[in-house]
């Protein structure tokens, strides 16, 4: 497959418009309060822009957003693009200490926040040295609230009398945005990107993989300001003409039931492996014939196979599996329709190029070999924003680190292994926590388990399991010894847990990823 690639001057807000001129009339979003056009989003991200300049920002300046889901985002964005200007996106979920360092790291010189996420961002300002001048606060649904200490204008009130502004002339590998990466290891990564970036994953993912069309519904229970969940709900959906349903509050399942049930009716549902057990396990779970679903997509951690098959009986419906990250922008690696083997990630995306590697960093050629994770694909950020040391790391040469491990099987799938910090060595052999968690978790009694090493009285490493089970009332030593058995009978005898404990829930990030960096330090007793 050969996809063109976009001419050096290139906007991608300024493609999208010219890719939708003919869908004025054609809804694009539609949020809690209400929906928009194609045209009107397009109008709106045009005034957007010219209202940035009249404030003063210049390009490649930086401009925060903090916003939950709603319309303001994508116009918000797009504006910030069609100017030149950086967005900035952050997690909705952070502390008062880590939007100040975002603040300060970013030096971004206004902020567009929803309007209940003023009052943390007023407070990580006064705590933060930051360069914002101005606030604009996105109101949808919510009353008009100011930080006194920055002139703050009322985004609804403050559009409508901005001009029009053309497109900055930018090149596709000029800055576009920034997305923080997690900060699981150390402070956030200011991770940065460029218009081409997004781009390349809509012409090799969005369209090849999950073939978007304008037919299509989408609904994407990661938020808008992950990587994952900009490609699913604005980058993919709008180069296809599709509409979007966007959700401001959590991803619980009953509020994901009441999209999928609403009048909308998506047809494509993005999510993450956590998301759907939670949903599977609900008493209110949706009959097949009350859904139009007819692809899903899960990323953010391996989805174990128990969980895909249980969703395909259900609903009729594949879950394309794949994984992504922040560095590279979206999916690199996945399964596909028609071709899904579930307990793995599928095979490398047309466009993309992937590579095992030993400790010594040469390629592993065989099959079934741990290694480490490489990626070659055209939608790589440039770098860590002011981190030489970890931008280095990260990204050597055409090659991107992706920090997990993988094997290859015997027919070409790739099946994941863990993060490279969370592998175990146990009897001087490589055990994959995600191997042990999914086979516990085709046991019919568990919901949820997390597997790290502890070390035994002699000093060796030992695989520990903590489990969520179904009913608590069958967290016993009974089921203990019987969740040992079950594991030996279907691994390698040295990976079992040689210890279960009981718990009522997982450690995660924002996400829905299994955070074992706390498990294990609650073991030591190093947690907070």
């Amino acid at each position: 497959m050969t996809i063109a690639a976009p001419p050096e001057r290139f906007n991608f807000a300024a493609h999208l418009s010219t890719l939708n001129a003919s869908r004025a009339a054609r809804t694009a979003y539609v949020d809690d309060t209400g929906s928009i056009g194609y045209g009107e989003l397009d109008a709106r991200a045009a005034r957007f822009a010219g209202g940035l300049g009249a404030l003063g920002l210049r390009r490649e300046e930086r401009v925060l957003l903090l916003m939950h889901d709603c319309i303001d985002w994508p116009v918000a964005f797009l504006g910030c693009l069609r100017a030149g200007v950086v967005p900035v996106a952050v997690n909705t979920l952070l502390t008062v200490d880590d939007y100040a360092y975002m603040l300060d790291h970013s030096r971004a010189r206004a902020a567009i926040v929803s309007a209940a996420l003023v009052p943390i961002l007023g407070q990580a300002m006064a705590r933060a040295t930051h360069e914002v001048t101005r606030l604009l606060v996105s109101t949808r649904g919510a009353p008009f609230c100011a930080d006194p200490s920055v002139p703050s204008d009322d985004l609804e009130a403050w559009l409508p009398g901005q001009p029009t502004a053309p497109p900055a002339d930018t090149r596709g590998d000029d800055m576009a945005f920034w997305l923080y990466s997690s900060g699981s290891t150390g402070r956030p990564k200011g991770t940065v990107h460029t218009h081409a970036n997004l781009y390349w994953t809509a012409a090799l993912y969005g369209g090849p993989v999950l073939g978007l069309t304008e037919a299509d519904v989408c609904f994407s229970a990661a938020k808008l300001f992950f990587a994952y969940g900009l490609g699913n709900a604005l980058t993919f959906p709008l180069s296809a003409g599709a509409t979007t349903v966007l959700m401001a509050e959590r991803p619980t399942p009953d509020a994901v039931f009441r999209r999928w049930t609403g009048p909308q009716r998506p047809t494509v549902f993005f999510g993450a492996p956590t998301g759907y057990a939670g949903m599977l396990a609900s008493a209110a779970l949706p009959a097949r014939d009350q859904v139009a679903l007819r692809l899903c997509s899960s990323a953010g951690e391996a989805l174990p196979r128990e969980i895909g098959e249980r969703f395909g009986a259900r609903f009729g419906c594949e879950i394309i599996d794949g994984i992504g990250s922040t560095e590279m922008l979206h999916v690199f690696l996945s399964n596909r329709p028609g071709d899904v083997r579930y307990g793995t990630t599928g095979k490398p995306v047309d466009g993309y190029r992937v590579e095992l590697r030993d400790d010594s960093g040469a390629p592993i050629e065989g099959a079934e070999q741990i290694g480490d994770l490489y990626i070659e694909g055209p939608s790589a950020a440039l770098m860590y924003w002011a981190d030489r040391a970890r931008s280095r790391a990260s990204f050597q040469g055409a090659w991107t680190k992706s920090g997990d491990k993988y094997f290859r099987d015997a027919d070409g799938y790739y099946v994941y292994a863990g993060r490279g910090d969370d592998m175990l060595k146990v009897s001087g052999q490589y055990v994959s926590p995600f191997e042990v968690e999914s086979t516990l978790m085709q046991h019919p009694a568990v919901l949820e388990a997390a597997v790290i090493g502890v070390d035994d009285p002699q000093g060796l490493t030992r695989a520990k399991a903590f489990v969520v089970m179904k009913d608590p009332a069958h967290a016993t030593e009974a089921m203990s010894a019987e969740l040992q058995a079950f594991v030996k009978a279907r691994l390698a005898p040295f990976k079992y847990p040689r210890q279960i404990a009981f718990v009522v829930e997982l450690p995660k990030t924002a996400t829905g990823k299994i955070q074992r960096f706390r498990l294990r330090e609650a073991e030591r007793g190093t947690g907070t």
